[in-house]
């Protein structure tokens, strides 16, 4: 009886349960900017139906076209943007290298440090602060090298 009453009551909240059904429009704005929307479209958008069972909520179409530069706007010639181009990888190779340099040596102090054992450290937690900036100052460098790599990368 008490499985029997279980089923009625799981039928009972399935039949009153609502059913969420949107339709979904693909829609076409006058400059061609496609809009995918769960609203219902004005009549006079020009929207067709895609699908009667999925959510989408809506999406906003491409923004409009970046407006051209001023008259008085300064301008740089190719060979001047090759050349600050080339400035700024010089820089970068240069900074690149010091951060290596700067790497090595802190590698470097970490090993001695790693290997320095005094006679009040009995418990390893004090050594392990005792190097914490130590391996704080290498993780830097090399945090420091990878943003500079990446930004190497992005240069065209």
């Amino acid at each position: 009886m008490n499985i029997l009453r279980k089923i009625t009551m799981i039928a009972g909240l399935l039949a009153v349960a609502p059913m969420a059904w949107a339709d979904v429009y693909k829609c076409l704005d006058d400059e061609g900017h496609v809009t995918y929307t769960n609203a219902k479209p004005s009549p006079k958008a020009k929207c067709t139906a895609l699908s009667r069972d999925q959510r989408v909520s809506t999406v906003p179409g491409r923004s409009a076209p970046a407006t051209p530069s001023p008259a008085g706007f300064p301008r740089v010639d190719g060979d001047t943007q090759k050349v600050r181009d080339n400035d700024r990888r010089r820089i970068l190779e240069q900074e690149l290298a010091t951060e290596q340099r700067n790497l090595d040596q802190a590698r470097k102090e970490l090993s001695e440090q790693e290997a320095v054992r005094t006679g009040d450290e009995r418990n390893y937690e004090r050594v392990i602060a005792r190097l914490q900036p130590y391996k704080d100052r290498v993780a830097l460098h090399e945090r420091n090298i990878e943003a500079l790599k990446r930004e190497i990368g992005n240069l065209k």
